[in-house]
């Protein structure tokens, strides 16, 4: 069934690898039984968590399928598909298979930084084919151009298969101005765990997370108490991780949270180039870190 409200605590999952640099599906049901146990809303394989641009078009779906057969409808899945060919991006919607499907996180195109009218008719066309509905991802700090408040308002108005966004620019005027004039129906979702909380203070809804990977339990309660209105047990929860969380990304991510979920025995610590993993230094650091916490 078709979710059309991605509010709560979703999850960008990891892709474990081998160290021999193939998949490893073992690592990867372990993981998805530990989120769903901890009470997340959500999944969203193939992100930039996931290392989607380093997968081939065969192992993209293998990850999808497995996700959907493992999950098997407890939670709504929704899967990463984009780029900065639209072409492209068109071409590998229309010949996915959505079954157990239930929403699209499309990031904003990279390097060759379009202007507004670029980016509107670029998610206007990724919206008229998808099949589900569709959260436009914001992170300029790794696309390189940011899709401006006016934009998303407009998406959010004039498409009505365009039901979110993950907002990740860290720029609160803008997240500010989405939410003041976006339809009551279109959800603000955080896209950096460390300002979950302060964006839910403002109106978002909730979040997909790198961090709840490893601590799902603790914070989608954090995002739950937020949505309750109970901010000072959400702060105590954003306190508890706040730590985590800022040393997950001193090397990068997911090369943080994979050091991590190797400390629980969720999945090995490899990555496929031209990522690598943390220094020693780090990952004993956020080995301590993740022990305090569980």
């Amino acid at each position: 069934m078709t979710r059309k409200n991605f509010s709560g605590t979703g999850v960008a999952i990891v892709t474990p690898f081998r160290k021999d640099g193939s998949l490893d599906f073992t690592s990867l049901g372990k993981l998805l039984e530990y989120i769903i146990k901890g009470g997340v809303d959500y999944v969203v394989p193939l992100g930039t968590t996931g290392e989607s641009v380093v997968l081939t078009k065969d192992e993209k779906k293998a990850v999808v399928c497995f996700v959907t057969d493992t999950v098997a409808g407890r939670i709504p899945v929704v899967v990463g598909i984009g780029g900065n060919n639209t072409q492209e991006v068109l071409d590998s919607v229309s010949g996915f298979d959505f079954s157990g499907i239930d929403g699209l996180l499309s990031v904003s195109p990279y390097y060759n930084k379009p202007s507004q009218q670029g980016i509107y008719a670029h998610f206007k066309a990724v919206a008229g084919i998808s099949p589900v509905p569709v959260i436009i991802y914001n992170v300029p700090g790794r696309t390189g151009s940011n899709i401006a408040a006016e934009t998303t308002v407009k998406l959010a108005h004039d498409i009505k298969n365009i039901v979110a966004i993950k907002e990740a620019s860290g720029n609160f005027a803008q997240m500010m101005q989405i939410m003041m004039h976006k339809p009551k129906d279109f959800e603000v979702l955080s896209g950096d765990d460390l300002l979950t909380l302060p964006m839910m203070a403002l109106g978002a809804t909730g979040v997909i997370s790198v961090v709840a990977n490893a601590c799902p339990a603790d914070f989608s309660n954090m995002v739950n108490q937020a949505l309750k209105g109970d901010f000072v047990k959400a702060g105590v929860l954003h306190y508890k991780l706040t730590d985590l969380i800022n040393a997950l990304f001193e090397e990068g991510s997911p090369a943080g949270i994979k050091a991590v979920l190797e400390s629980l025995n969720i999945c090995q610590n490899h990555l496929r180039l031209p990522l690598v993993p943390v220094n020693d230094g780090l990952r004993k650091k956020l080995q301590g870190m993740i022990l305090d916490k569980n």
